[in-house]
């Protein structure tokens, strides 16, 4: 809590003038490699140029970078801002204003940790994130799917028998707080997307398969029916966005594909045929290298156990067949239910290293995972480049103690490893204290 009042703190000074970072080796987000020393100058909340000696104007802020690495904010393409912290019983039967100032400490918390983006796939964090963009409390940029978008019995529809049955249109109990909706025809789907986009959605997400952490669906289960997924990739694409989804199994993810769907959720099952067919669409696989901890939120033995340790043992194959067939791969954490391993969002993208180099590890947190950013077309709400360290991309920055391209675990180690975080142009943590010229 006192890094986050000191974040505020921060945040809430004017952002007069600019600051040039001198004196630091760039990690860009594309090319891998740290360049050697040079100046940064930002003006507003841009990257305006890039060359050594840059000479500071009157008003100019200066940070001697002192040879450390400058590199772009990390971006996690798999969260949930309102659902990574509280427990599962917390959000099943909590009130949603405490639910919510638990989203929002949390959010503060990540941005410290280093990541100035989340693409932020089921839940309704439309006002966490309108609070965030209005500078009412740090936090990163928020691109919100909205309600996870389930069939009755699918994964997102964690309604007990005593709920049923849902009259076709009427909202179940869980989808009134926005979290989760459930639709089971095209009409209702399109119905649902639209509501999303009409909250201001940047991205649909829907559930295409059986999920772990839901109390009904096996993993095996297709949800959708292919006129359901089309309803809404037509619905998105009318809007100039995207669907993606939540999938495990080779056939829920073609069924996907076939039905317009650019991104998938997950694909840990997936077999080579599909990991075949995904590389010949360009359909952008979104995995994340689940921890063993992440299990625990489940009770040994439950339903829900069985399906996490199912899903962890096809991961390897998972990333094995991305590699193989070279696909778009996003990274992500999908923390679910736990403040514990929330706090470790670093030290889960330094795992990644069990199949990339640590700077093939970055670029993925970095400018791979902007490159999806972009997906959003014309609902993206912060238009404009993230996730590199070039001129006129957003100044999303973090000046980082050491070189995060040889020792990883850096980025696991925020509070000690980053000496500067900077979202959006704005000073949020500075150890180094800015100099005036």
């Amino acid at each position: 809590m006192a890094a986050a009042q000191a974040a505020a703190s921060q945040a809430s000074a004017p952002n007069a003038g600019s600051v040039l970072f001198r004196n630091v080796r760039i990690f860009d987000g594309t090319s891998g490699r740290v360049s050697g020393p040079s100046d940064v100058l930002v003006r507003g909340n841009l990257i305006e140029r890039i060359s050594p000696g840059l000479v500071p104007e009157p008003a100019t802020k200066v940070i001697d970078g002192g040879g450390r690495v400058l590199m772009p904010g990390l971006i996690d393409a798999h969260w949930h801002s309102m659902m990574a912290a509280p427990s599962l019983g917390a959000i099943l039967s909590g009130d949603h204003r405490y639910l919510t100032a638990i989203a929002a400490a949390e959010s503060t918390r990540t941005l410290m940790r280093g990541f100035t983006s989340v693409r932020d796939v089921g839940g309704n964090s439309f006002g966490l994130k309108q609070a965030v963009d209005e500078g009412v409390l740090p936090g990163p940029r928020i691109y919100a799917s909205g309600a996870m978008i389930s069939v009755t019995s699918g994964h997102g529809d964690f309604r007990q028998a005593g709920d049923l049955p849902r009259t076709m249109g009427a909202p179940g109990p869980t989808d009134l707080e926005g979290d989760t909706a459930i639709a089971d025809s095209p009409d209702e789907v399109r119905m649902r997307v639209r509501e999303q986009l009409m909250r201001g959605a940047a991205q649909i997400k829907l559930t295409a398969g059986g999920g772990v952490s839901s109390p009904h669906s096996p993993l095996d289960a297709i949800t959708f029916t292919p006129a359901e997924l089309r309803a809404a990739t037509e619905a998105a694409g009318n809007w100039g966005t995207y669907v993606t989804v939540h999938a495990y199994t080779a056939e829920a993810v073609r069924q996907a594909i076939e039905a317009g769907v650019k991104v998938i959720e997950h694909g840990s099952l997936m077999d080579d045929a599909t990991a075949r067919l995904m590389a010949q669409r360009g359909i952008w696989l979104s995995i994340q290298p689940f921890p063993d901890e992440l299990a625990e939120a489940f009770p040994p033995g439950s339903f829900e156990r069985k399906k996490a340790e199912e899903v962890f043992a096809g991961n390897n194959h998972a990333y094995d067949l991305a590699k193989k067939y070279r696909l778009k791969t996003a990274w992500g954490t999908d923390v679910l239910f736990s403040a514990a391993l929330a706090g470790r969002q670093g030290a889960i993208l330094a795992s990644l290293t069990r199949w990339y180099t640590p700077a093939e590890t970055l670029v993925m947190a970095t400018g791979t995972n902007g490159e999806l950013l972009q997906l959003s077309g014309k609902r993206n709400p912060y238009p404009g480049k993230v996730g590199v360290v070039q001129e006129g991309a957003f100044a999303d920055l973090l000046l980082v103690d050491g070189d995060p391209t040889v020792d990883i675990s850096l980025v696991a180690r925020p509070e000690q490893a980053f000496k500067v975080i900077m979202k959006d142009g704005r000073i949020y943590k500075d150890t180094l204290g800015a100099q005036a010229p």
